[in-house]
């Protein structure tokens, strides 16, 4: 789970959606992707989650952001933002806002339109005019970015600790692709949460108010309503889990007694039985030490300009250069 740049998915209504989810519900542990926790509502559900006391990840980062904005955009000096996920479209604002005029080209890259369309409205409010939005996945989006001006300056940012939703190697991967939309004068501003104590990861993902289970099971709500699938919502209930080795925070959806589900799909329904106690991995969240991040991001070919960390929260907002 991260900031909001993630935003509501698009409506799981083609078929490659459906064997998407056929498909990760088949292996073991049975799992779902993370994306589908986004429709309106688990965004909304989201948003609430930034408020809580227990989730520091959206105030840390907007803290660093209006405190070194101004030093960001000297560092970068961009003439074109790309964000990766608007989501609300408060940090792209935050960062904008602090950066010399003229307002720089804007592209935004977000699975959802409404996300695309408060965030386009909120920099025209500041007085961004030429902002572009594209409607598709981060690895899509970036592929149809244009190639990076050779008289300019392209920034690209990846905020709200979303890259903890990927594992290393996924993580690594996605880096190398970010690179290929770099030039050689452009950057990178990336945040991330960082590895702190178990009891703090433990209240942040799994509230005493029970948003975050409501945000989790939501998706199975998700699933019923737009593909037809039959989870019996109380049925089930919200794990959390702290996997030292992996140094990654599980969340799960655990069945309370054995149940047969159903999920339909254009070749035919995939039956299955859940046995008590058997979960549906739902999301992983990777927290990180601050210098093998560096590495991590090094690794796929940027090189780190400066870094900035709310200590009291342990998040990392870092800014790297193309090399």
């Amino acid at each position: 789970m991260s900031a909001p740049s993630r935003s509501a998915a698009a409506t799981l209504a083609t078929a490659r959606d459906v064997e998407e989810i056929h498909y990760y519900l088949n292996q073991t542990p049975r799992q779902l992707p993370s994306r589908l926790l986004y429709d309106a509502l688990g965004s909304t559900l989201f948003e609430a989650i930034c408020l809580l006391p227990w989730y520091r990840i959206t105030r840390a980062e907007a803290g660093l952001l209006a405190g070194h904005g101004a030093a960001i955009g000297a560092l970068a000096s961009p003439t074109e933002v790309v964000e990766l996920g608007c989501g609300n479209g408060d940090k792209i604002v935050a960062l904008v806002g602090a950066l010399p005029k003229p307002v720089p080209d804007v592209q935004l890259i977000d699975v959802s339109a409404e996300a695309l369309a408060r965030t386009t409205l909120a920099l025209h409010n500041i007085g961004a005019t030429a902002v572009t939005a594209v409607q598709a996945t981060y690895e899509d989006g970036l592929m149809q970015l244009p190639p990076a001006s050779a008289r300019g300056r392209r920034l690209i940012l990846f905020l709200g600790s979303n890259i903890g939703n990927f594992d290393p190697p996924a993580a690594s991967a996605f880096l190398h692709l970010v690179r290929k939309a770099l030039g050689p004068r452009d950057s990178l501003l990336i945040g991330v949460d960082l590895q702190k104590s178990v009891g703090d990861l433990m209240l942040a993902y799994d509230d005493p108010l029970g948003i975050t289970a409501a945000f989790n099971k939501n998706l199975l709500l998700r699933l019923n309503t737009e593909i037809g699938t039959n989870f019996d919502l109380d049925g089930f209930e919200h794990t959390v889990q702290w996997n030292a080795a992996a140094s990654r925070v599980e969340s799960h959806l655990t069945s309370r007694r054995s149940q047969d589900v159903v999920v339909p799909g254009p070749n035919g329904s995939m039956t299955f039985t859940m046995a008590a106690g058997e979960s549906i991995w739902t999301e992983s969240s990777y927290k990180y030490e601050a210098d093998g991040f560096q590495a991590i991001v090094e690794g796929a070919g940027l090189a780190l300009r400066s870094r900035w960390i709310d200590s009291e929260a342990q998040f990392l907002l870092a800014l790297f250069d193309a090399r």
